[in-house]
């Protein structure tokens, strides 16, 4: 199972959200409450949602913090990233 999340991570988050939920509905319906959350994850946050599915079954404690807030951070670096670049770029 390791292997092939990998390579879904790789493709985008957003397509291993997919085939994560496809597989395995359990472990996404004991992480949140209603499927409206889910669904502003995938279209706002796709690693925040990853991280926290990831972390949730433990319940979300010590370090899984750590991951959450690196995913945030990979989340908005995603929407902030182009702006640096964006005077490379002839028009």
């Amino acid at each position: 199972m390791c292997c092939p999340l990998i390579i879904l991570m790789l493709l985008g988050p957003r397509a291993a959200i997919l085939v994560w939920w496809l597989v395995d509905q359990a472990r996404w319906q004991s992480a949140f409450d209603t499927f409206l959350i889910p669904i502003v994850g995938f279209l706002l946050l796709p690693w925040t949602t990853l991280a926290y599915v990831l972390v949730f079954p433990g319940g979300v404690e010590g370090l899984d913090f750590v991951w959450l807030i690196l995913a945030v951070l990979v989340d908005l670096g995603g929407y902030g990233g182009g702006y640096r670049n964006r005077d490379r770029v002839r028009r």
